[in-house]
């Protein structure tokens, strides 16, 4: 009944991670509003069509608004009001100063009039600002792009010059801010009131500066200040102070071969581009109709089988996917749109089929972050007099254990998977024991140490509760030892390190740390969080990997303590309907500890989905995690491995001890990709964790297994001069399977065992033949009392057991580092 209930749980958890609560943002700390803007004209209705398709495609979080700016006499025959949700703007496309003719200042102008005419203005904590020539590949979230209050996040325009020059010295007070930036804008509220109408004034202002339209002075290749809002744009943000974050990975031009390992979530497809002999340029469609033409759509791009025979090279490939990508997503509008019209159905075709298939939906599904993807670089002028360049932060890495050989073996993992991943900065293990289980301890030198009195049985309450060392010991550590980095890396023991974990990669700051989503935490949204926290709205469901600055984690790590022990305390809601623990049983207290500290000291998350997975879970395409979390018992075809099960085996003591050997990846089935991708992260973990333990045998000298006899090496499976641990005592208490026991414990052959028996036989044949029998008497009963004694502890360890099964078998919903 206890596994049927974990399945239900984890099957529950990864629909909703993977189903709709990815909806990649949608379930999002704060509101967030897009906006695009057109004019009344049949160019921008087809473009409106395909940008719509996309932001919902895309799985956009939050509302989006057309800014649609119209005269009066082109309203009166505009047929487009109900292709998006919009706001009409007076068009300014004929300046009612100058007489001006430049549409693109409705941009801005656009921008000023939604700030104060509309009621979504009011309720809005973020603003992305697209253009309208845009498909949008996957959700634009500025808090995971980096985008912070002051510092706006946006796409790289590498030929805005008029930054270095004269241009900036002649229409900003502050030329040194000048940031080369557009298309792609994501900023929070506050700084878009103070920017618009800077925006829409520097607009005006370049427009007016003819004398600097050259193309030497904007890079405007017309030399026609056609680019005057762009600058308008960058010399406003400069002139309020505002600092950008920028990217040029996201926003991709269609034709334009993407970097290596990013995924563009982004397509402006402002220039032409071309695939094979079909190409598409949005300008040959200035006066096109195609949105009320039924059942009309652009010329069909080659399909996806034909662009893999074009190409050989992988990214250039990968670029003319982009593009069919673009011009069908397109079409896939324009038809949904026809059948809104009205229009009758399309007869069938071959590209018709091809735009309502499975494979078609498989590749345009929403493309996520990666970490290449939202790298943001500084250009050449953007050096800031109070912020001076310097290298990277230092950081220091910490995990927590306790004096046993389950958490040795999982040491030696981690230990060799830190040093093979690259992480900058030292680590330290964080080791939890009492008096007693140090007098007797052997793995002092697994790792880098700073010793902990053991809190696992609670000073002054008594409870049995080993999972608060975690707080305690970081308390512990932060108190008595000297530290000089600046960000602190936080882990379970249970965890394989893949690649580096770093604050400048995935945005930590000074009060906002980074970590994992565990969305099973439910006691965030009910009535757990209003009783253990002041600020309930700021409780993250977050653990697993935490990156948080030091002066952050010194604020904090008493309160995670304190909460832990109030949660752990608070037994009234243990239910699962409070905490979503299925045992009921207060195991996942730490958790919420951290959770409820952080919240009280409202310290935000920037939670990252890629940075940790679960061997055994489906991976998402694309990502390159950092992280295995072998928390949970996982499978590849009839090989399981559960580090439960391995509680009580010193696979760290005992001479080339190792886990099963996982299944080879060439015999694996690669037909169900996903599958097929499982599997090889399966094995990848379980073979990092017996590459660890081989690995450190062979520093502790064992000696090679093929030159030894079998008597002298089991001798010699105890590497340390202590044998306090009596022999095999630890594999008879284990609950494994016979064949895990033989694998661990590198048992003896037979044709050895066979020689002492022989010996023996010698012996007792010299004895009469009354002697003989009498032995064997003998020999039977206490062989008859051992088997009383083996029933009755049989009886006794049941429980305790039971008691491992409860404590330690938890699926991600109550998974603790025990």
């Amino acid at each position: 009944m206890a596994k049927f209930l974990v399945l239900v749980v984890w099957l529950l958890g990864f629909w909703i991670e993977f189903g709709w609560g990815r909806k990649l943002g949608m379930e999002a700390p704060f509101r967030i509003h897009t906006l695009f803007s057109v004019e009344c004209q049949n160019y921008f209705d087809w473009q409106t069509v395909g940008f719509m398709r996309s932001f919902k495609k895309a799985q956009q979080p939050g509302k989006v608004t057309r800014l649609l700016s119209c005269t009066d006499e082109e309203k009166k025959t505009y047929r487009g009001m109900k292709l998006a949700p919009t706001l009409e703007v007076p068009s300014m496309s004929r300046h009612p100063r100058t007489g001006d003719w430049y549409p693109a200042i409705n941009k801005p102008a656009g921008i000023v009039h939604w700030l104060k005419h509309s009621k979504d203005a009011e309720n809005v904590d973020w603003v992305v600002i697209l253009d309208a020539d845009m498909i949008i590949r996957g959700p634009i979230i500025p808090w995971e792009l980096g985008a912070e209050k002051g510092r706006p996040f946006a796409a790289l325009y590498g030929y805005l010059v008029g930054c270095d020059n004269i241009l900036a010295k002649l229409h900003t007070m502050h030329p040194e801010l000048c940031d080369k930036v557009g298309g792609l804008l994501a900023m929070h509220m506050d700084d878009l009131r103070a920017l618009a109408p800077f925006w829409l004034s520097k607009t005006e202002e370049v427009r007016e500066d003819k004398a600097h339209w050259a193309t030497n002075i904007t890079g405007d290749i017309y030399g026609k200040g056609w680019i005057s809002e762009m600058y308008g744009y960058s010399f406003g943000a400069a002139e309020v102070g505002l600092r950008h974050k920028i990217n040029d990975n996201l926003m991709i031009y269609p034709g334009y071969i993407p970097r290596e390992g990013v995924e563009p979530i982004l397509l402006h497809y402002g220039l032409p581009f071309t695939v094979g002999n079909w190409s598409f340029n949005k300008l040959n469609h200035h006066e096109d109709d195609i949105v009320y033409d039924c059942n009309r759509l652009f010329p069909e791009p080659p399909y996806p089988k034909e662009v893999m025979s074009m190409e050989s090279d992988p990214n250039d490939r990968r670029a003319l996917f982009l593009s069919i990508e673009c011009i069908n997503t397109l079409n896939e509008g324009l038809l949904l749109q026809h059948t809104a019209n009205g229009c009758p159905k399309p007869k069938w075709s071959r590209y018709l089929s091809f735009l309502k298939s499975k494979t078609f939906a498989e590749l345009t599904r929403p493309k996520l972050l990666t970490p290449y993807s939202i790298q943001t670089r500084e250009t050449e002028n953007q050096k800031v007099a109070d912020e001076p360049s310097r290298p990277y932060p230092k950081i220091h890495t910490l995990f927590s254990t306790e004096c046993t050989p389950y958490f040795d073996w999982q040491t030696v993992g981690l230990m060799h998977s830190f040093h093979e991943s690259g992480q900058p900065g030292n680590i330290t293990r964080l080791l939890s024991c009492t008096d007693e289980q140090l007098r007797h301890y052997k793995g002092h030198d697994l790792a880098p140490t700073h010793y902990v009195p053991s809190m696992s049985e609670h000073p002054l309450t008594g409870d049995w509760y080993p999972a608060i060392n975690k707080p305690a010991a970081v308390v512990h550590w932060l108190n008595h030892a000297n530290i000089d980095a600046e960000f602190i890396v936080i882990l379970d023991a249970d965890m394989i390190l893949r690649g580096p974990i770093t604050p400048w990669e995935f945005k930590a700051e000074r009060g906002r740390p980074v970590s994992t989503p565990y969305d099973y935490l439910i006691g965030c949204d009910n009535e757990l969080a209003r009783l253990h926290t002041r600020h309930p709205e700021a409780c993250d469901k977050v653990g697993g990997v935490i990156i948080m600055h030091i002066d952050d984690l010194r604020k904090f790590a008493l309160m995670w303590l304190l909460k832990t022990e109030e949660v752990r305390a608070d037994r009234a809601h243990y239910a699962k309907n409070f905490t979503g623990d299925p045992y009921e049983a207060g195991w996942i207290s730490e958790m919420y500890g951290y959770s409820f500290g952080a919240a009280e000291l409202q310290l935000r998350h920037l939670i990252h989905r890629e940075i940790l997975i679960y061997p055994g879970y489906i991976p998402e395409p694309g990502v390159n995690y950092r992280v295995f979390h072998y928390g949970l018992e996982f499978k590849v075809r009839n090989w399981s491995f559960d580090k439960a099960n391995w509680r009580d085996v010193d696979l760290v003591n005992k001479c080339w001890a190792k886990f099963p050997d996982p299944p080879d990846p060439s015999t694996l089935d690669p037909t169900d990709k996903h599958i097929y991708q499982q599997d090889l992260l399966s094995i990848e973990c379980a073979k990092k964790l017996n590459e660890a333990l081989y690995l450190h045998h062979k520093r502790r000298q064992c000696p090679d297994p093929s030159s030894i006899s079998a008597s002298k090496l089991d001798n010699t499976t105890d590497i340390t001069t202590s044998r306090r641990s009596g022999g095999n005592e630890d594999i008879r208490s284990n609950p494994m399977t016979e064949n895990q026991v033989q694998e661990a414990s590198q048992s003896t052959p037979k044709d050895g065992l066979f020689k002492t028996l022989r010996l023996w036989i010698v012996f007792l044949w010299v004895f009469s033949g009354l002697g003989f029998v009498a032995v064997m008497l003998v020999l039977c009963s206490g062989h008859r009392k051992k088997g009383s004694r083996g029933k009755k502890g049989r009886r006794k360890s049941y429980p305790r057991l039971l008691d491992i099964s409860v404590r330690d078998r938890h699926p991600p919903v109550s998974e603790v580092s025990l």
